[in-house]
């Protein structure tokens, strides 16, 4: 085997003129390329670490909050309750002493009623009773019964106080002798006589007859009534009775 040594130079020489052509062209390119891409990689790892870490921290942050949000909400609950249940006791307490009152006010509503009714009771008692003594006395308006008002009468007018025994016996008016039945012509004269004789005086008298007083006989003035009659003294019992169931 015979050895071409120009040719295998030439192929050696070609070897290194593509070696060094591909030093020259593809690998320094390549190289700066896959540096460059290095140190690409590198910057978005440390970004990445950079974010990572950024990311840790807001989890924490987060974590923490999410503590503090926690224990808040604990304490927001805690004071709610503790304000539901003074709140629902106070509640009750306002319940129980709107109940108290209820029941106080119903109590003495129902005396109030009980009193009202009871003096109404009284009092329509009372008056009945003047009324059926009214008219059994009615029946017992007799003649003597007549003479002895007229002495109780001319006995009131001497008992006056002077100054109002005085008015009357000077007054120019006549003097209304009430009584509870018409008087005989007879029995007004001596009538007449007796009270201006226990008047003092002799003023003019006008008899006026009102069966309403039931018995007896009143001076009447527009001023001034002495009261001395059955009327006036049922009225006056009435009106003690009256009194008495208050």
């Amino acid at each position: 085997m015979t050895i071409d040594w120009w040719t295998l130079g030439l192929q050696a020489a070609n070897v290194l003129i593509l070696m060094w052509l591909l030093s020259r062209v593809f690998w320094r390119p390549v190289a700066a390329a896959i540096a460059k891409r290095k140190d690409a990689v590198k910057a978005m790892i440390d970004a990445a670490k950079e974010t990572q870490a950024k990311a840790d921290a807001a989890l924490a942050e987060v974590t923490a909050a999410r503590n503090d949000i926690s224990k808040e909400r604990d304490a927001i609950l805690a004071t709610a309750k503790q304000e539901a249940d003074t709140a629902t006791k106070a509640a009750l307490l306002e319940a129980r002493e709107r109940t108290e009152k209820i029941f106080a006010a119903q109590k003495a509503s129902l005396a109030r009623d009980t009193d009202t009714t009871r003096t109404e009771t009284t009092k329509q008692a009372a008056e009945l009773s003047t009324e059926i003594a009214a008219k059994l006395l009615l029946r017992l308006n007799t003649s003597n019964i007549q003479d002895a008002f007229i002495s109780l009468l001319i006995d009131a007018i001497t008992k006056m106080p002077e100054g109002d025994r005085a008015a009357l016996a000077q007054s120019t008016d006549d003097i209304d002798l009430v009584s509870a039945s018409d008087i005989k012509d007879a029995d007004k004269a001596k009538i007449t006589k007796s009270v201006q004789k226990a008047l003092g005086g002799a003023p003019g008298i006008t008899f006026v007859t009102d069966p309403d007083l039931i018995a007896g006989m009143e001076i009447q003035t527009p001023h001034f009534i002495l009261h001395n009659s059955w009327q006036s003294d049922l009225a006056e019992i009435l009106k003690e009775l009256n009194n008495a169931a208050q």
